[in-house]
């Protein structure tokens, strides 16, 4: 009998080659699989295939002598999986993985791939101590040698780290891939409107969860053991679960209780019931998001963070929004490549081609531009990405300013006092990145509006 949890990774690495998101993927499978150990054990499958598909693909070229493009979608799919359990889930006997391995392929209905199968497995499991893989060069200045060892070695596409070896050099993006690589930390945001920090952490305690406060955030917390979701703090309010560096990101509104704010790009909800949290519930926050599935998202969030002040609006920022009176505040969390996000979200690296990124720049620049439109004369304008790419995030900041009146750069540090140093950089911006700080590459931009003489 096939592990449960095999079958479900199989399923979600189809659907995920098929189109659809990675964590949509897993949601759908892990409603089939009973027992919690099966879904953990599906996610961290089907994940770590997505992170580590480069050097898979290569080893498997290698073993079995013929290109990707000649093997049946499913027959890789099957490979891909069974290889990396054999490679990175060592608790697993290869025996058991390889007969797994062929009992999916029967499954799938290509029987005749079943001694393929087997053999190629058992010949990546006898070499996993010496693998055919692309070694670190000894010469960084070895351009070609280098992208070889960083897109396959350390599975990422070519295009992309060789964007970063470019800008940053070898060690620095060894350091940014080998991040990627590893499964990120649950990282919660306090909700000030339910409970204090020194409260949170008492009464996750008692749940069994130990957190410890994050380095840059200063309401972020990192756990350390347990399983906070499952206990009542979610539903009851006491946390979100966000990222520090989106945390960081929401520092730039600096809002202040009784404004007018707008969250362009609200959804899921994070970044608003933070404002909401800074704005002590008091004033207006406008929560505005496109698409009914993420409004629906969002209508949650804020619903569990016990914000009053936050009213919901579908709009799409790519249009004119539909607002009469400006707002002191508009913050717009603008759609990206999130290529600054592949340590959580590993499928992404995929997905993306160098050819989106102006694709993805001139949406940015035009919500930047409608959003612009809204703040009121002294009022505040933030934009953020979670985006590693220049085009995206100064390109954007760049062409915004050449194009739209009126409006002037802020350093960042000025758009609040507990904003650390570390993560500005030399233009004033907000820019986190794994090399340098140990967090997903997020970029934020502050600018205002000039008062009307």
């Amino acid at each position: 009998m096939i592990s449960p949890a095999r079958v479900a990774a199989y399923e979600v690495l189809v659907a995920v080659t098929a189109g659809h998101d990675l964590p949509a993927a897993i949601a759908t499978a892990r409603t089939g699989l009973r027992d919690e150990r099966d879904r953990a054990l599906a996610s961290e499958i089907a994940t770590g295939v997505q992170r580590w598909r480069a050097a898979l693909d290569h080893l498997i070229v290698a073993f079995a002598k013929r290109t990707i493009d000649r093997l049946d979608p499913e027959v890789v799919e099957i490979l891909r999986l069974s290889a990396y359990q054999l490679l990175h889930l060592t608790r697993v006997p290869a025996s058991a993985v390889v007969d797994d391995g062929a009992n999916l392929v029967r499954r799938a209905g290509k029987r005749s791939a079943v001694g393929f199968v087997n053999a190629v497995l058992r010949a990546i499991s006898r070499a996993r101590r010496n693998l055919p893989l692309p070694p670190r060069p000894a010469n960084a200045g070895d351009r070609e040698a280098a992208l070889d060892y960083l897109s396959i070695t350390l599975s990422h596409p070519r295009w992309l780290v060789a964007r970063w070896y470019e800008r940053l050099g070898l060690d620095a993006t060894e350091a940014w891939l080998q991040f990627n690589n590893q499964p990120a930390p649950v990282t919660l945001r306090v909700n000030r409107l339910r409970i204090t920090p020194e409260e949170l952490v008492t009464r996750l305690a008692g749940e069994e969860v130990t957190l410890r406060p994050a380095r840059f955030a200063p309401d972020a917390f990192i756990v350390e053991s347990g399983h906070p979701l499952r206990g009542a703090g979610r539903d009851a309010g006491w946390f979100v679960v966000q990222d520090e560096a989106s945390q960081l990101v929401t520092l730039l509104a600096g809002t202040a209780p009784g404004a007018r704010v707008l969250d362009a790009c609200a959804s899921p909800g994070g970044k608003t019931t933070a404002i909401a949290a800074a704005m002590e519930d008091r004033g207006l926050l406008v929560a505005s998001d496109v698409r009914d599935r993420r409004m629906a998202l969002l209508r949650n969030t804020v619903a569990a963070s016990g914000a009053s002040n936050v009213r919901l609006v579908q709009a799409d920022l790519l249009k004119p929004l539909p607002f009469r009176a400006p707002f002191d505040c508009v913050f717009v969390d603008a759609p990206c490549s999130g290529l600054g996000t592949l340590r959580r979200d590993p499928d992404i690296r995929w997905r993306r081609r160098e050819s989106d990124l102006p694709l993805f720049a001139a949406a940015e620049l035009t919500m930047l531009q409608h959003a612009a439109e809204m703040v009121a004369p002294g009022g505040r304008l933030i934009y953020a990405t979670c985006s590693s790419e220049p085009e995206e995030n100064v390109g954007v900041v760049d062409a915004f300013l050449a194009t739209t009146p009126g409006f002037v750069p802020v350093p960042a540090r000025d758009a609040h006092p507990r904003l650390p140093a570390a993560v500005v950089d030399a233009r004033g911006h907000l820019c986190t990145e794994p090399h340098a700080h140990g967090l997903e590459a997020f970029f934020g931009a502050v600018f205002t509006r000039r008062p009307v003489t």
